[in-house]
């Protein structure tokens, strides 16, 4: 595959299977997308991640290290059913070491742009789910490593074989600063992570996107000029 050829699409191809990482679980069975489908959307994920570095060696070569691993995952997860927390740590460490690495890209892509276009907004969206990906392996990590780190209402239900859903949600009403209080932080750790979740969110807001707006902006008057 010529990643290179694909890398004006860069920030779309990555939104793409971002999207499908938040939304897959509304087509089909918590089970199934738990156990196949996430994974598999995650190691798209990574191919995306590798158009987005495919001018970037150094990180292009990590990247295939990480979807090479993340497949040989999979693979023992499909053949091995019984739920394994090690193996679970393992692949959550590889997605949150990729989610901190193209995070930084896109930031560092998206702030010198000299061009505002749709490309870049969605490059910009990216980024901010990324940061929600990030918050997402760190709160299900602290709890499988120690477990009661979050409370639930009953109307919610967090179990060590399906926390996906539930931390994912968590992580991005977080990242938004609504926090609806139906799962909550208890540990000291899972605090700190939590207001690190939300601190994040807010500088992007501030920073990255008030940057993007002000260039857009500029662009906008000078074409008006000329």
């Amino acid at each position: 595959m010529n990643f290179k050829r694909l890398h004006p699409y860069r920030f779309e191809i990555f939104f793409l299977s971002e999207f499908l990482i938040l939304f897959g679980s509304i087509i089909v069975s918590d089970h199934l997308y738990e156990s196949v489908l996430l994974p598999l959307m995650f190691i798209a994920n990574i191919i995306a991640g590798l158009v987005l570095m495919s001018r970037r060696k150094f990180i292009f070569a990590v990247f295939v290290i990480l979807l090479i691993i993340s497949a040989l995952l999979l693979t023992y997860r499909l053949n091995y059913t019984k739920y394994n927390t090690q193996i679970a740590f393992l692949q959550m460490g590889i997605n949150f070491l990729f989610y901190v690495f193209v995070t930084y890209e896109i930031i560092k892509q998206i702030w010198y742009t000299k061009k505002i276009s749709s490309s870049i907004i969605f490059g910009l969206i990216s980024g901010y789910i990324s940061i929600g990906l990030i918050g997402f392996f760190s709160c299900k990590a602290i709890e499988l490593a120690i477990p009661g780190s979050f409370q639930a209402s009953q109307a919610v239900y967090l179990a060590s074989e399906n926390l996906t859903d539930s931390f994912m949600y968590y992580s991005y009403i977080t990242l938004l600063s609504i926090g609806f209080g139906d799962i909550t932080p208890v540990s000291t750790l899972a605090q700190k992570v939590s207001v690190l979740i939300g601190l994040l969110g807010q500088m992007y807001n501030v920073i990255i996107t008030a940057i993007i707006v002000g260039k857009y902006l500029n662009q906008l008057n000078n074409s008006g000029e000329k």
